[in-house]
């Protein structure tokens, strides 16, 4: 079963969401045949690679509230980040842009590294201070996972994996993606937003049941056992929490389980 997943390095609610579908998937009995595939979602795609001012700043003017407001929100996603195990020196961040390290991520894939990548960026930029847009950080970062230097030098110095993140970017707004995290399980179930670790596995079983079914069918009456006709998730539909999974009710900002555009 695949897992698709939209998520942006510096989002710290994909963070979040990625740490919960974790340990859903710890006690999911059927983890070992999940698959699980990154795709590029840039929050701030206009955003300088080092723009030069503290995250609180930066938050403050892209959002239009203060320095005191901007730093409240940022000890409170700290301390949601605290309670699975991330440490978030959101003083320390230097929030810039992404593409660069989403390209990387693309290079990571093919190396079967992407979710390597992933964690390895998101602790670098939410944990390290790291300059996530800075060229010689991924370079340096990308040969601690694993990846061939000159292979990293090579992406970075050029513009191959462009392509990949804008397809995948696309892909996001076909589906209607606004903010990340976003999950679509077995290309049939979306959950939205840094869900709680039950919602995930509720969704989990949801989706393998569904599989399950599907290929019961098919084997019973002969019909088609892949699902590429089946139309992408709605995010606003067939999702996990029907509170909340699929809505953005406040675009332009962060709020308590996703970050958008």
């Amino acid at each position: 079963m695949k897992i698709d997943i939209w998520s942006d390095i510096v989002c710290p609610f994909c963070v979040i969401g990625k740490c919960h579908l974790e340990l859903a998937l710890e006690n999911f009995e059927h983890a070992d045949d999940v698959e699980i595939v990154w795709h590029s979602y840039e929050l701030d795609p206009s955003i300088e690679r080092e723009p030069g001012r503290t995250l609180v700043d930066t938050i403050a003017t892209k959002y239009g509230i203060s320095a005191e407001q901007s730093a409240a929100s940022q000890r409170d996603v700290a301390a949601r980040a605290a309670a699975v195990g991330l440490t978030f020196n959101w003083q320390d961040a230097k929030y810039g842009n992404t593409f660069d390290a989403h390209r990387l991520i693309h290079l990571a894939a093919h190396h079967g590294l992407a979710t390597a990548a992933e964690t390895r960026l998101m602790h670098a930029y939410f944990t390290e201070g790291v300059s996530i847009g800075d060229v010689d950080e991924l370079q340096r970062l990308g040969e601690e996972i694993g990846l061939p230097a000159d292979d990293v030098r090579r992406v970075l110095a050029g513009d191959e994996f462009t392509q990949d993140v804008r397809a995948d970017e696309a892909a996001a707004r076909q589906i209607g993606i606004t903010g990340v995290p976003f999950f679509v399980l077995d290309e049939r179930l979306a959950v939205s937003g840094a869900q709680p670790v039950e919602t995930f596995e509720r969704a989990l079983t949801q989706a393998w049941q569904g599989r399950t079914a599907t290929l019961d069918a098919a084997a019973t009456h002969g019909a088609p056992t892949s699902s590429d006709d089946t139309a992408p998730a709605d995010p606003d539909a067939d999702s996990a929490d029907h509170g909340r999974a699929g809505t953005h009710s406040h675009p332009g900002t962060c709020d308590t389980d996703h970050c958008a555009i």
